[in-house]
C-alpha cells in the first residue's frame, strides 16, 4: 500500500491511471497532480478551469474524461492535459447535470449523479445517456442517517468484468452485477 497526503489547502477528487501515471484532480483549487505509478513520486502539476469532480480514461487511447459537476464532460489530451473538446450529457433532450464520479466500462462512461442513487451510462462519442443503473435500496436506510452518505464511488475490474460501487460514509463496497430491467 502506498499513499500521498495532499497539502491542507487541497481537497482531492477524481483519480485515473494513464501511461504508468496516477492523475488526480482537486475539487476547487483548479490544480491537478501527476504521480509516478510505481512510487507515487510527484512528477508535475497541471491547471484547469472550474472544479474537478471525476476523472477516467478508456485505457486504450491517450485521452482522459473529466467531470466538473455540470452536464459537460471534458476530454483532455493525456500528454499535455489540455482540453481537446467537451460534450454535454443528455437523456433525450434533457441535459444531466451534477455528473460526479466517472468510470469507463466496456466502451461507456459510467457517471454517478450527485445526491442520487443513479448512475448514467454515457456514450463517449455522442454524450447520450444509453441507460441508467438504479441503486435505490442498495444501502440500508440505517446508514443514510448522515446527509452526506451518498453514492460516490464506481470502480470496474475489466479483467474479471466486475463492477464495484460505494459512497461517502458508506460502511461497505458492493460488487454488483447489472441485469436488464424487464418491462412490467
Amino acid at each position: 500500500m502506498q499513499r500521498v497526503d495532499l497539502a491542507p489547502e487541497f481537497f482531492g477528487e477524481g483519480i485515473a491511471l494513464l501511461n504508468n501515471e496516477v492523475l488526480q484532480l482537486t475539487w476547487q483549487s483548479q490544480t491537478g497532480f501527476v504521480y509516478n505509478l510505481s512510487d507515487f513520486h510527484l512528477l508535475r502539476r497541471f491547471s484547469y478551469s472550474g472544479e474537478g469532480w471525476g476523472l477516467t480514461t478508456n485505457g486504450n487511447s491517450n485521452e482522459l474524461y473529466m467531470s466538473d459537476g455540470t452536464a459537460e464532460i471534458r476530454v483532455l489530451d493525456g500528454s499535455s492535459l489540455s482540453e481537446k473538446r467537451r460534450f454535454t450529457v443528455r437523456d433525450g433532450d434533457a441535459p444531466i447535470d451534477q455528473l460526479n464520479e466517472l468510470e469507463f466500462v466496456e466502451g461507456e462512461i459510467f457517471a454517478n449523479v450527485w445526491q442520487t442513487d443513479r448512475i448514467a451510462r454515457i456514450s463517449p462519442q455522442s454524450g447520450e445517456v444509453v441507460g441508467w443503473i438504479d441503486l435505490t435500496g442498495l444501502l440500508s436506510p440505517i446508514y443514510r442517517l448522515e446527509p452526506g452518505a451518498v453514492l460516490n464511488g464506481i470502480a470496474y475490474d475489466s479483467t474479471r468484468k466486475r463492477l464495484f460501487v460505494t459512497g461517502k460514509l458508506w460502511p461497505n463496497v458492493f460488487e454488483i452485477r447489472l441485469v436488464p430491467k424487464h418491462p412490467k
